[in-house]
């Protein structure tokens, strides 16, 4: 878990940066002022959401938003520094999966971009709700998958049930078939091919608590 005495820090440093008032900044993230007042002080934990929030529009780096190595100067991506194209791949935010994803993106499901440095072009971000795949994958979790991206037995995946609702699964080659399984074990694995899957998790941002 981050140290949120040390994250605030960071986030008074990049509000500086761009000589914003407490008031200017929250307003920018979506937040109230007081909260980010908070955070600043070390007093509260920003959120995943608030955390993509940051990456996104300052241009910040997101491992050193979480970890600080390097200082500022190693913080502020390329394109946030002279102006031209960064050379993190922009990775784009999902709100929900449509059936017609991933030949189709519908504008509205669109939420914006993070930037995750490391992360393939091919990538796409999603929240994740519900417990099917818990532990491994919790509420609000941020996961990143890859389309197109090999799939091997133990890996997550993103995958089109019979209902033809996408969903996360973890796919298991066992002496019976190819599986698509919960982690959560109140709710029951499914028989089918490795081609009704679309994408491969490639890793997960678990949401910070206060």
């Amino acid at each position: 878990m981050m140290n949120k005495i040390d994250i605030g820090e960071r986030f008074r440093q990049v509000r500086l940066s761009h000589n914003l008032t407490q008031k200017e900044f929250a307003e920018s993230l979506g937040i109230a002022q007081g909260f980010l007042s908070s955070v600043e002080r070390g007093r509260k934990a920003p959120s995943a959401t608030l955390l993509i929030a940051m990456t996104h529009l300052y241009q910040i780096d997101a491992q050193w938003l979480s970890s600080g190595a390097g200082g500022l100067d190693a913080g502020i991506l390329p394109a946030a520094r002279s102006g031209g194209k960064s050379s993190v791949p922009l990775t784009p935010l999902l709100r929900r999966i449509s059936r017609e994803f991933p030949q189709k993106v519908d504008p509205e499901d669109l939420l914006g971009y993070i930037s995750v440095p490391g992360n393939h072009p091919d990538c796409y971000a999603l929240a994740a709700y519900g417990d099917f795949m818990a532990p491994s994958i919790q509420d609000n979790d941020l996961i990143l998958f890859r389309v197109g991206g090999e799939i091997k037995s133990g890996d997550i995946a993103l995958v089109n049930n019979k209902w033809g609702d996408t969903i996360l699964r973890r796919y298991r080659v066992q002496a019976d078939g190819e599986w698509f399984s919960p982690d959560n074990s109140a709710y029951k694995p499914f028989q089918a091919p490795l081609s009704q899957a679309i994408a491969v998790v490639t890793s997960i941002w678990r949401q910070i608590k206060p």
